[in-house]
């Protein structure tokens, strides 16, 4: 190792992430550095408590009093932020850091999302790498997949399962016949979901990750205009009847290139059981492309977690370690296109609609001739009435109908008297 260059590094976070990524670089820097013929060496750290019980021990002289001095110091090659957010410190660090001519590799999912496009282009003017797969599913290598091993490929549709943790929750709803709530509690004890999952349940994880990977497959800036509906109101009902009727339910993201529009879209979807992506199951991600001329290639694995993220995170170091500078989309700002971002109204879908209702005379009639006046085909209709309490349920699935006539017929029904609690939707998906 002698006649080696070292890369020298500031690891930013030093929770469950940045102590495995600091104890896997002590483990393994002579591997890496065989392999990359390129010495990984860590030179500061900085976390918000340096008290903090950790399963490492870090030398005094490698803490920084203040951590954006990792961003002026001459010492420091390469800034690895694991903070965390979009705002604060991460934001300030990793600004700071490329315009100090600092390679950056991040987990920051929220971060690219919202500000990747300005982060990209100050890159790029500073001939430095911003590098991001550990911030789209974890250990599932789909962003260097897309920027290099796919490169040749006109992508027009990227899908799957890109949260861990909702995923886990709805098929474990489905396999141990158990509710939401207590599904939950469990996965929080496990530590499958945080002690505040609400990003993970109401599907703004999916959308942050969801952005990236529409960027990158389409060569275009980051668009905000997306779908997005989480996992929250599905229960135990819903998985039933999506058995009964030859579906799962999982938790999708989607983004799609028609006639030079991009559709992005999170929301729950009934898969048919015999679909590839109804078996993924429990905190696995799966990420499938279709593309020309590869048709559809698939990528599946383990979501989050210190172990995956590290994974993707080593990636990230051992291509700034070949000394490849590239730009963080794959292509310069200059050649990004500005495409036409649209919501879903005007798309269509088969869906399922459930209405909780007051059991009495004349309330189905009433309902199907709401959907009558939408122009919303039935294909499919299940009264379940439950004589004991005096309410019945009923489920239609729908023909392919637009979504706003959809949207519509939920407006509709919802202020009708007989109607219990506001009526679901769950979009039925083709493959």
């Amino acid at each position: 190792m002698k006649n080696k260059n070292k890369l020298n590094i500031a690891i930013i976070g030093l929770g469950n992430i940045g102590s495995y990524l600091y104890k896997y670089l002590q483990i393994n820097k002579e591997i890496l550095s065989k392999k990359n013929n390129c010495i990984p060496n860590i030179v500061f750290v900085s976390a918000k408590s340096r008290n903090k019980k950790r399963s490492i021990k870090i030398n005094k002289k490698k803490w920084l009093k203040n951590y954006l001095d990792a961003t002026k110091s001459e010492k420091v090659d390469v800034i690895i932020e694991l903070i965390g957010g979009a705002e604060g410190a991460a934001k300030k660090l990793v600004f700071n850091a490329l315009k100090n001519k600092k390679h950056v590799v991040t987990a920051n999912k929220a971060l690219i999302a919202k500000y990747g496009d300005k982060l990209s282009k100050i890159a790029e003017d500073n001939n430095v790498n911003l590098e991001f797969e550990a911030a789209v599913c974890g250990g599932v290598p789909i962003i260097r997949s897309l920027k290099e091993g796919l490169i040749a490929n006109k992508i027009n549709r990227v899908y799957g399962i890109f949260n861990g943790t909702s995923n886990y929750i709805l098929s474990t709803m489905d396999k141990e016949n158990k509710n939401f709530k207590d599904v939950l509690t469990n996965a929080q004890k496990l530590g499958y979901a945080e002690t505040n999952p609400i990003s993970d349940l109401n599907g703004d994880d999916v959308a942050a990750k969801l952005k990236i990977l529409s960027s990158l497959c389409f060569n275009s800036f980051i668009d905000h205009t997306i779908h997005v509906e989480g996992i929250n109101f599905i229960d135990k009902l819903d998985i039933d009847n999506a058995n009964k009727l030859g579906y799962k339910i999982k938790l999708l993201g989607v983004s799609e290139l028609i006639n030079n529009r991009v559709y992005q879209r999170v929301h729950p979807t009934l898969i048919k059981k015999s679909s590839y992506i109804a078996s993924i199951d429990g905190v696995l991600n799966a990420v499938i492309i279709d593309g020309k001329p590869v048709g559809q290639n698939v990528i599946q694995g383990e979501g989050a977690g210190p172990e995956a993220t590290t994974s993707a995170l080593i990636s990230d170091i051992s291509s700034i370690l070949r000394g490849n500078i590239k730009f963080p989309f794959s292509i310069s700002s200059k050649e990004r296109k500005k495409l036409k971002y649209k919501g879903i109204l005007e798309r269509s879908f088969s869906a399922y609609l459930r209405f909780e209702v007051i059991d009495k005379p004349g309330v189905l009639s009433n309902i199907t001739k709401i959907f009558s006046k939408n122009k919303v085909s039935i294909k499919r209709l299940i009264q379940n009435p439950n004589k004991f309490k005096k309410f019945s349920s009923i489920i239609i699935i729908t023909h392919n109908t637009k979504d706003k006539f959809l949207n519509k017929v939920i407006k509709q029904t919802e202020k009708k008297p007989f109607i219990i609690k506001r009526p679901k939707i769950i979009r039925i998906g083709a493959n």
